[in-house]
């Protein structure tokens, strides 16, 4: 009896022992995963906070960023036909290269009518001129005039004198007395009127001169007002063909032949993909270390991170996108909510990555920053004069020759010739 007891005991303490062991086990694995995954989470915090420290802290990054560049538009100076497309959407040009022509046939017609009215300008000043010789020889008969007229008011004078002395003795009637006097006052009117002919002859001259005296004919400002028209429709003929003011490729192409145009319609547009820059826009709590002349790096979303492209930080915005909307928020009116702000920054790139892997405007970066040295500007400097420009400017040296001949032409002298200062 005791023993089965004993044995009973036995059995019955043995699983009991078991659990016991098993529990604690469980106990003891379970603390040591903990204390595991402690250590992971502490040293994963040690090490994000270093690489936060030592490097995140160093960069700012964005994947608001596109690109951008001078989409340039072809407009008409004049209005116009179009007779000519000479490039259309995706189509490469070089600088210079004509884009549109309209009909010139308008433009013709005018610069003719100018020519031929500083043809008669430069007619009529050499009348002016002429004028002055002939003025000149009126002066002279004029004063031979007001010479005959005093010799005849002396031989009147003399007569009338004599007269006079013989009617106190009654040897002259009274009709001949009546007859001389008369003579007399006509000789003084003749006398009068030839020294008023000599000064109107005089003025008339020094009316002429003023005219004349110190200019050319071709300074003169008729001929002056008339060239001027000259150059004018002349370069309105030569503003009948569209050129590209740079090289690039051909975009949102608008015209069509036959459509009539007005002066500073968009015909279409010139993008230089070879002057590219990206704008990223960060939030305004990434700009407090962010300088000029940082060190960029960037990624495409065209071509992935396999590729990757080294830029500068060349300008900072002046406002926020939001100031600069159309519609500009109203944060004094209503209920208010809070929203982060972004800045466009602009990003230089480089030439030669841009000629290795072209980009398009419009298409989207991934922009990152280097921060650590923040000893930079964070203002632009002032840029230099000339930002862009082109060579397609219209010049007028051609119509300048094209005045000089016809000048020439109605002076009676070979082109290129003026004649010399009075």
């Amino acid at each position: 009896m005791t023993t089965q007891q004993a044995t009973s005991s036995t059995g019955a303490a043995t699983p009991t022992h078991a659990t016991s062991h098993a529990t604690t086990r469980a106990k003891n694995t379970r603390k040591k995963a903990l204390t595991a995954l402690a250590a992971v989470v502490v040293v994963a915090g040690l090490g994000w906070s270093a690489y936060e420290f030592f490097v995140a802290s160093h960069y700012e990054s964005t994947d608001n960023a596109y690109v951008q560049g001078d989409v340039i538009q072809i407009t008409p100076q004049i209005g116009g036909t179009v007779t000519r497309i000479l490039a259309s959407d995706t189509d490469f040009v070089k600088a210079g290269e004509p884009l549109v022509q309209l009909d010139p046939a308008d433009a013709r017609v005018a610069l003719d009518q100018a020519q031929a009215a500083l043809a008669q300008a430069v007619r009529q000043a050499r009348t002016l001129y002429a004028n002055n010789a002939t003025l000149s020889a009126q002066i002279a008969l004029r004063e031979a005039d007001a010479t005959k007229a005093r010799v005849e008011l002396a031989r009147t004078s003399d007569d009338l004198k004599r007269r006079q002395s013989l009617s106190a003795l009654a040897a002259v009637s009274q009709e001949e007395m009546q007859h001389t006097q008369q003579q007399f006052d006509t000789a003084q009117s003749m006398l009068n009127a030839a020294q008023a002919g000599v000064l109107a002859a005089r003025e008339q001259l020094l009316s002429n001169q003023a005219l004349t005296d110190g200019a050319r004919v071709d300074q003169q400002p008729s001929v002056l007002l008339a060239a001027a028209r000259v150059r004018e429709a002349y370069l309105a003929t030569q503003r009948t063909t569209l050129a590209a003011p740079v090289g690039g490729y051909v975009a949102k192409r608008t015209v069509q032949l036959g459509q009539r145009v007005a002066a500073g319609a968009p015909l279409m547009s010139v993008i230089g993909l070879n002057k590219l820059w990206v704008e990223a826009n960060f939030k305004e709590v990434q700009l407090r270390n962010i300088r000029i002349d940082q060190p960029v790096t960037l990624v495409a979303d065209q071509y992935g991170k396999k590729v990757r492209y080294t830029g500068t930080i060349s300008g900072l915005g002046a406002g926020t996108g939001a100031a600069f909307a159309l519609l500009p928020a109203q944060n004094a009116t209503g209920n208010w909510i809070k929203v982060v702000q972004r800045v466009p920054v602009r990003v230089a790139l480089d030439a030669k990555q841009l000629a290795e892997h072209p980009l398009r405007v419009g298409l989207s970066m991934t922009v990152e920053v280097d921060v650590s040295k923040t000893d930079g500007l964070a203002l632009a400097d002032a840029p230099p004069k000339i930002v862009s420009d082109t060579t397609l400017a219209a010049s007028d040296d051609a119509g300048n020759v094209l005045v000089a001949r016809v000048i020439a032409a109605n002076l009676g002298q070979a082109p290129g010739k003026l004649p010399a200062k009075r």
